[in-house]
């Protein structure tokens, strides 16, 4: 069984890629996010994650979704992030949050994707050049590791791309993010471009927008994973003053 968050699409595809190497079932988090998670794993089944890297480190819902899962201790643990520069110390988090399972992680991977996070100064997207220079080699990347997980490696260091200065990004400025810079509130439509097409309603993962007299509205189980920016098709939607000038990610070149 391989779980997999995704907000704008990248960790999906890695998700679903490795599902068929593997020849496992795969499932979104997000579908399963109010019920009660429960699986059964078959014996020797493989347990596997997928999901993005939010500010050096798991997004809060995936440790939650972890935390739920209701199943058998498994034979085989192991986990892919996915980020647009590097994880920070990402795989610690995780792995923290496996160990009070009473579970042990056997092995993580990252896999670099196009960049998505446009919500601060001089963040933007990535040009159409490495674009499709950082899809050409995850596709490489994830054949890579689904070999690495057909055959079981247990490893006893993640191989995770840290970057530099991963203890100050995941365990200080990381909560700075999530205290002033991860809030829904500077979400909102331009009136002269919005159509009401709910392309956000129906892209967010969190199911956390709605129309309101034909305008979306954001609530508060927001994971800034910006899937609604990007997904817009008239540009409509803007957060405060940052998205202003900024790029979209399309996801096109995954094919």
């Amino acid at each position: 069984m391989l779980y997999f968050f995704s907000g704008t699409g990248n960790s999906a595809w890695v998700a679903r890629r490795l599902a068929t190497m593997l020849q496992e079932e795969c499932r979104d988090m997000a579908v399963e996010m109010d019920g009660e998670v429960r699986y059964m794993l078959k014996p020797d089944e493989a347990l596997g994650f997928v999901f993005p890297v939010h500010a050096w480190a798991p997004p809060r819902y995936v440790v939650d979704f972890v935390r739920r899962l209701q199943v058998e201790k498994p034979a085989y643990l192991y986990f892919v992030c996915t980020c647009g520069d590097d994880t920070g110390h990402t795989a610690d988090v995780f792995r923290a949050a496996i160990r009070r399972r009473g579970w042990t992680c056997d092995a993580g991977y990252s896999v670099t994707m196009p960049n998505t996070y446009v919500a601060l100064p001089g963040f933007d997207v990535d040009s159409e050049e490495v674009e499709t220079q950082k899809v050409h080699q995850a596709k490489a990347r994830v054949e890579w590791i689904g070999n690495e997980l057909v055959q079981r490696v247990r490893m006893k260091s993640v191989d995770c791309h840290e970057g530099s200065f991963p203890l100050l990004k995941t365990y200080l400025l990381r909560p700075l993010f999530h205290t002033f810079l991860m809030s829904p509130r500077p979400f909102r439509a331009k009136d002269a471009l919005c159509t009401a097409c709910k392309r956000c309603v129906q892209t967010c993962p969190m199911q956390n927008i709605w129309l309101e007299d034909k305008r979306p509205q954001w609530g508060n189980r927001c994971t800034l994973c910006l899937a609604c920016y990007h997904a817009c098709p008239h540009r409509a939607i803007a957060y405060g003053s940052m998205t202003q000038g900024k790029g979209q990610y399309k996801g096109t070149l995954l094919g």
